[in-house]
């Protein structure tokens, strides 16, 4: 039990507040009460739902929540990715390297549905806490504290109703990257938009290639589009659950909203031609279950995340591009070293300033790595290099030993580079 529960003065107050039951305060919460520190979550959505499209853990994510005692149900959930494979968009093999457990990581990479994972999550956190700490329909509308506890304000989300505060030692925002919290104390803070919009869907069809590989084709220059699987035989028929992301950049101010349907006749015409003796691009667009767009946001890094008894997380903290599979991953590394930081720190508040030192300065650099140098740069690369035609010998324009590194150069700086991963 952490020193500094002892030294507070009412047992309510000892409790950790969580505002926001996604990925990060999921974890946060299993984190927490592994360590035996009691933690309450506050929801705003009326119910929990499989919502969303897809997502790729990467090994670093995995080990967070290998730790939680997930990766079981993760990868009977998902798909372990065997290879990335990068391609121009006439579907020329640029790069290809093997990932996870397959390029030598001790933890799978592993594909999954958004939604799955959270109810996963959700369903773990019900279990480990009981589910009367997680508390849905819950909008936190303020937050405030003084020298011996912290109050979160509430409202019912489905009818407006003012609840009374709850007070507790600490509340970690994880309320994501429209976080009320973070306004609070930036009023100011806006997403930062570069012009790229982005469309998600879900498809049911055959494996493509052997079934396990991500595949990053094109360029956000010309039209870029992200595909893997993150379910298997979905229908008894073998058919698997493909998820994909078309993006582009254009000369726009105007966004995508967030989960909004989106319209084929937006983005189809970039791929409507892009059909490769190894997949038809313009017909996974065209039969997707479902599309929702999406813009390409994310906000500039703060200098400070917490304020006395009150500290961010996950995207609340650090919102980036969703780009190389890094935001769950980040959040989870949050989570568990908040979690230790409070175990082992005798003062709660010196314990969310040594994790704000620790955690700030390294997401920071991924989102600036992120915005400048994204893993789908060696696309970006050889476009510039080869034009926007096919090519006959890659070799002449850039090597693979010079396309790896530049892959590894990313994998350094996002957290997850082989040397050092174990």
């Amino acid at each position: 039990m952490p020193r500094w529960q002892v030294t507070e003065a009412a047992a309510a107050m000892d409790e950790i507040l969580i505002v926001g039951a996604g990925i990060c305060g999921l974890a946060l919460a299993l984190n927490l009460h592994k360590r035996g520190i009691s933690c309450r979550v506050f929801e705003r959505a009326p119910e929990m739902k499989e919502l969303g499209v897809g997502i790729t853990l990467l090994p670093h994510g995995m080990r967070e929540f290998t730790a939680l005692g997930l990766q079981e149900k993760l990868l009977a959930a998902g798909i372990e990715n065997s290879e990335s494979r990068f391609y121009n968009r006439f579907g020329q093999l640029i790069y290809r390297e093997q990932r996870g457990k397959f390029a030598g990581y001790p933890y799978p990479e592993v594909g999954i549905h958004r939604g799955r994972l959270q109810m996963l999550l959700y369903e773990a956190a019900c279990d480990a806490l009981g589910e009367d700490r997680i508390e849905l329909d819950r909008s936190c509308i303020g937050v405030e504290q003084d020298e011996r506890e912290a109050r979160i304000h509430l409202h019912e989300t489905m009818s407006g109703r003012a609840l009374p505060a709850v007070s507790g030692a600490l509340i970690i925002a994880c309320d994501g990257i429209n976080s009320t919290i973070r306004k609070q104390f930036y009023p100011g803070d806006a997403v930062a938009f570069s012009g790229i919009n982005t469309w998600r869907g879900v498809t049911r069809r055959k494996p493509i290639l052997d079934g396990r590989t991500y595949m990053r084709i094109g360029s956000i220059l010309t039209g870029k589009i992200v595909i893997y699987p993150i379910a298997d035989n979905v229908d008894r028929n073998g058919n698997q659950l493909i998820n994909w992301m078309a993006e582009i950049k254009r000369d726009t101010t105007r966004k995508n909203d967030w989960n909004k349907p989106g319209d084929l006749a937006d983005f189809h015409s970039i791929y409507a031609n892009w059909k490769f003796d190894w997949l038809d691009v313009s017909e996974l667009i065209r039969t997707a279950d479902a599309i929702l767009e999406y813009p390409m946001v994310d906000k500039d890094p703060v200098e400070r995340w917490t304020f006395g008894r009150v500290t961010l997380a996950g995207d609340a903290a650090h919102p980036m591009y969703p780009r190389g599979s890094n935001g769950s991953a980040q959040a989870a590394i949050d989570a568990r070293v908040l979690a230790d930081l409070l175990q082992q720190s005798g003062d709660p508040r010196a314990a969310l300033r040594a994790y704000e030192a620790e955690r700030l300065p390294a997401t920071a650099r991924i989102v600036r790595t992120n915005r400048a140098f994204p893993p789908d740069f060696i696309n970006i690369k050889v476009e510039e290099l080869v034009g926007d035609r096919p090519f006959d010998d890659l070799d002449r324009y850039i090597t693979q030993e010079e396309l790896r590194a530049l892959s590894d150069d990313y994998k350094k700086t996002a957290g997850f580079a082989l040397t050092g991963a174990r």
